[in-house]
């Protein structure tokens, strides 16, 4: 099921997210400060075009690692992570107006978080058990 769910992901939105991610990533590149943003980006970039199987999760960073980590979020926020951010809402919105597409626009909205706030997440497939913090 996972296996249809991202080819239907992939056809009907997940190259274009894509793409929107490794452009913010080109971006956040071209401004040399915030090259980890763009990192991160293309991170997120492979985890939009084939999302069902996988998930984010918060990764421990430690006191000195969440202030760095919510200083940097709120940077990636407003260089890069609202305008994502209702790209996956209107895509959800568009998924959501048939039937079939509805779990694909669920998906979508479930992308919001990581694409308001990326950094201190990591990717893991959804078998993996949850790492208590």
């Amino acid at each position: 099921m996972k296996l249809i769910l991202n080819l239907l992901w992939l056809v009907l939105s997940g190259f274009w997210m894509a793409l929107g991610y490794i452009a913010a990533g080109i971006v956040c590149c071209l401004l040399i400060v915030t090259i980890p943003f763009g990192i991160a980006s293309f991170r997120i970039a492979v985890y939009a075009l084939w999302p069902f199987g996988r998930r984010a999760v918060r990764r421990d960073s430690g006191p000195l690692g969440d202030t760095l980590t919510m200083v940097g979020n709120v940077i990636w926020f407003l260089v890069a992570g609202l305008w994502l951010a209702i790209g996956h809402i209107t895509t959800g919105i568009a998924l959501c107006v048939t039937i079939i597409g509805i779990p694909l626009g669920i998906g979508s909205f479930k992308m919001v978080p990581i694409s308001l706030l990326p950094l201190g997440r990591v990717i893991v497939d959804s078998d993996q058990p949850l790492v208590p913090r």
